[in-house]
């Protein structure tokens, strides 16, 4: 299985910090954020692994102009040079399908702005049930951070249910190719368009309560970076 890590946003509310980055590039615990995601994806045994690009591509493509990070394989989606260009979740997942999958295997993707000591080895079961047709995709969700409390949706016998919208979505999911036939890679959010499948039952889900943190502000970066690495890795 191959996994995607989106890095093409910009990250606006990071506001001067990420003017002429890539928040994924902004470093937590004396890394950029995105190696962390790489490391945890490596320490899970994934060998090849896809990211997008748009605002400051030009720094992924520097960053991993050898191709390669550690032991994985590294491809570049790109989708443009502007965060104008990025094509969002659904729109940026469209785009790179080629790189990720034959057209029958399922894929991994995670932001490259969220630091977690999730063990992605653990969801090589889950890429088996939709391999086998069971579920069309597999959202890790967590507890509802303090900044957003009203949650995006729960879990009713293993499935991701609209309701009671007790949990967040982690940014981790394993995904059928299947989901995205058809599908053009223009710009398009994840959600509400998953919500379609999630109210069919086709989607399965877990709650992560571990270690987990979106760094969308300077003020969470600042917050996670006060609590020390919970990663096990120093570099």
């Amino acid at each position: 299985m191959k996994a995607l890590v989106l890095a093409a946003g910009r990250g606006k509310r990071m506001r001067e910090l990420t003017a002429k980055n890539c928040k994924p590039l902004l470093a937590v615990w004396g890394r950029p954020m995105i190696e962390w995601q790489l490391l945890q994806l490596e320490k899970a045994g994934f060998k090849d692994v896809v990211i997008n690009a748009a605002h400051c591509s030009h720094l992924l493509k520097e960053k991993f102009a050898s191709g390669r990070f550690s032991s994985l394989n590294i491809e570049l989606s790109i989708e443009g040079t502007r965060y104008e260009d990025a094509l969002e979740t659904r729109g940026g997942i469209a785009k790179a399908l080629s790189l990720l999958t034959d057209g029958r295997e399922p894929f991994l993707v995670v932001s490259g702005d969220i630091v977690t000591d999730f063990d992605y080895h653990s969801l090589l079961k889950k890429a088996g049930e939709i391999r086998a047709g069971r579920f069309l995709a597999h959202l890790v969700l967590v507890p509802n951070p303090d900044y957003h409390r009203r949650g995006d949706m729960g879990l009713v016998d293993g499935r991701v249910a609209r309701e009671p919208k007790e949990f967040t979505y982690g940014n981790i999911g394993v995904f059928s190719p299947s989901l995205f036939e058809g599908i053009k890679p223009e710009f398009a959010p994840l959600f509400p368009w998953l919500y379609g499948f999630v109210e069919r039952g086709s989607v399965s889900g877990e709650l992560y309560e571990g270690s987990w943190a979106n760094v969308g502000t300077p003020e969470e970066l600042a917050k996670v970076e006060n609590q020390g690495s919970f990663l096990g890795q120093n570099g």
